[in-house]
């Protein structure tokens, strides 16, 4: 199956603003091993330095696209969406002019309306068209922007649809938790104006290639943006799995399962295994173990500069399971392997603003939440001007501590310290306190 637009000099979506502002195969030219000999330490240092600010400055860009078509993903098998979504299809084609696809399931929804909604205007019989996943994944270049409306799970099963070049995504928060959706849908006339009159700012998402390699050969590929995840399945044994690094053993994986996930995954299954929040833009692929046996598997973050292959050992006891975001299961047999590489085609969402990402995890993870500390009501500065800081009285305690800081309690608590200050054993203060402090030598109220 043959697709468009796959060279690196991309001539459509986000990727082709960015062929202009660097050379890639000139810089991969400048720092191969076969010209190492001839670059010296501080060119090196540089290089680093600038893709550094290169990314940094990708990630502030503000891109202007010119907007034709627009694709809209809804929520599967939510008919309170459907509403919503020809509502959002009749403002764009009246408004902005521009042609509008939409599922090929709705072609025939009652509520949808197709041919009411053609009634209504002369120019939205050519402007109305529908999308199969045939079509996106096949001709990704028909399609200048997709707005999702949904959850998390409508952006994953966006990507899913894009295998590999993938228009710009606006998602808008229409689900359960929405770690990707941080648009809202009632304000979408402002939202989408916006992005039509001022340009959108794009946050690459790293994607993982997933390839399966059963019985020696090449099986399936897929590209994925939260994890790979290969487990046990149905078997009752422990899974034994295989990791490597770069064709270089890592450890021996014996546990329910193992859980390779992106920066964007780290907020789902990982995040349940005890993995650790990454933000978006650090190129990183987490590991996640499920279940080990044993106490030193922690979780690690791996380069994601480095190639991965998970297989299932010859004398392993039983078979094990890869599933690619959830969706699409895949038994692995004794012999067989899945490779994960950071991928070239990665998943660019439109960015509400640059605190997406923390705004996203406190929003929905309620991250680092807690009652406030509150401050001694009685505490007194003495650097300050007391004359101005209002001292109150310090109230009696009401409880009967005669029991416990009466002399000869005291005494014979203190004779195994020693002699003690007499003022250690006086009765008559005001609080349990102030006799602690007494004990300890410290005169005056605590500060």
């Amino acid at each position: 199956m043959a697709y468009p637009c796959l060279s690196r000099h991309q001539p459509c979506f986000v990727h082709s603003r960015f062929d202009d502002a660097v050379d890639v195969a000139k810089v991969l030219k400048e720092i191969s091993s076969d010209n190492f000999d001839h670059i010296s330490h501080s060119s090196l240092v540089q290089t680093a330095t600038g893709v550094r600010e290169l990314a940094k400055r990708i990630g502030q860009a503000t891109i202007n696209i010119n907007v034709r078509s627009v694709l809209i993903v809804t929520k599967a098998r939510d008919n309170s969406l459907i509403g919503l979504t020809r509502q959002l299809a009749q403002w764009l084609m009246l408004t902005r002019e521009v042609n509008v696809y939409v599922d090929a399931k709705l072609r025939l929804s009652k509520r949808f309306n197709a041919d009411g909604l053609l009634d209504e205007n002369d120019k939205f019989e050519s402007r109305l068209r529908y999308w199969t996943p045939e079509l996106t994944n096949t001709m990704p270049d028909l399609f200048d922007l997709v707005l999702t409306l949904g959850g998390d799970g409508t952006v994953l099963y966006t990507s899913w649809l894009f295998q590999r070049i993938v228009p710009p995504v606006l998602a808008f928060s229409l689900g359960s938790l929405g770690f990707l959706t941080n648009f809202q849908f009632q304000d979408y006339q402002a939202h989408l104006n916006k992005v039509f009159d001022d340009g959108i700012k794009v946050n690459l998402r790293m994607r993982f290639t997933c390839t399966v390699f059963k019985g020696g050969h090449q099986s399936e590929v897929h590209e994925v943006i939260n994890e790979i995840v290969i487990d046990r399945g149905p078997s009752p044994w422990i899974s034994m799995l295989e990791l490597y690094g770069d064709n270089n053993l890592l450890t021996m994986v014996q546990a329910d399962g193992l859980i390779l996930s992106t920066p964007t995954g780290s907020t789902a299954y990982s995040l349940s295994a005890g993995g650790s929040l990454v933000h978006p833009e650090i190129p990183a692929i987490s590991i996640t173990p499920i279940c080990p046996h044993t106490l030193s598997f922690r979780p690690m973050l791996l380069p994601d500069s480095m190639l991965l292959k998970v297989s299932v050992p010859r004398n392993a006891r039983n078979t094990a399971w890869a599933s690619f975001d959830g969706r699409h299961r895949v038994e692995l047999r004794s012999g067989d392997y899945v490779t994960v590489t950071a991928s070239q085609y990665p998943f660019p969402t439109v960015s509400a603003s640059t605190m997406d990402y923390i705004e996203s995890v406190s929003r929905t993870l309620k991250w680092n939440v807690r009652e406030q500390q509150k401050p001694f009501k009685d505490y007194v500065d003495t650097d300050r001007d007391e004359s101005r800081i209002p001292v109150q009285e310090e109230e009696e305690w009401d409880i009967d501590d005669s029991a416990f800081f009466s002399t000869s309690s005291s005494s014979t608590m203190l004779s195994s310290f020693g002699s003690a200050p007499q003022s250690a054993v006086t009765t008559g203060s005001s609080s349990p306190l102030h006799k602690g402090f007494s004990f300890l030598n410290l005169n005056g109220s605590p500060k």
